[in-house]
């Protein structure tokens, strides 16, 4: 079995003196052990969980996104995935670990399903933008209001379900999800945005049939 061998300093200096110089004995280590904790390493590092709702209730919003009124750089999404959270019609975009960034969620209002946004970034009292979103051959404009969640002013807004626009979500490619005042956030590819507006389309309420003239 291959081994590789450790040599490990043992010389040491002080101010106005010096300690014997030598070296301690080799000691080989089985490269068969060194690659198993390696993989333990990266074992720990994959089981760090996805963005949840959970960070959401244990930190400060205002603080975790930035200040009312400072613009935000753009957010770094190398690592940020779409994962499902504790309702069935609400998925969160963010690095695992962390605070998300956005979450897409299927509501019904009317009888007509809706596609609601929020961006988890700190906005102005009763403050309103556009909430861009540009890829896969698609761009989708939502407007956006700053709304109180009881802990921060959020920005959150809402499109039906059956837009078209909504297709700029469902692609294999990076989106650019835009918000004035927040940068420019990069929207890694994943089925589960795609899956979502599927299935909230077929949730609104059949337009009543007309009646036939006599």
């Amino acid at each position: 079995m291959p081994k590789v061998r450790i040599k490990q300093a043992a010389s040491i200096q002080t101010s106005g003196s010096t300690v014997t110089q030598g070296t301690t004995p080799l000691v080989e280590v089985p490269l068969a052990c060194r690659l198993l904790l390696f993989s333990a390493l990266l074992t720990v590092a994959a089981c760090k969980p996805p963005a949840s709702d959970d960070y959401l209730e244990r930190v400060d919003l205002a603080e975790a996104r930035g200040a009312v009124g400072e613009p935000l750089p753009s957010p770094d999404t190398a690592n940020a995935v779409w994962a499902n959270s504790k309702s069935a019609d609400r998925i969160l975009y963010g690095n695992p670990g962390e605070t998300p960034f956005l979450a897409l969620e299927c509501e019904l209002a009317g009888g007509v399903a809706q596609m609601k946004f929020t961006r988890f970034a700190a906005a102005n009292a009763q403050a309103k933008a556009l909430f861009a979103l540009v890829g896969n051959g698609h761009i989708a404009r939502i407007p956006v209001d700053a709304e109180w969640n009881g802990r921060a002013w959020l920005w959150e807004g809402a499109m039906p379900a059956d837009e078209p626009d909504l297709e700029v979500l469902t692609g294999k490619r990076t989106v650019a999800a835009t918000l004035p005042g927040a940068g420019q956030l990069d929207l890694n590819p994943s089925p589960l945005p795609g899956e979502l507006i599927e299935a909230c389309r077929a949730k609104s309420e059949p337009a009543p049939e007309l009646p036939e003239p006599s």
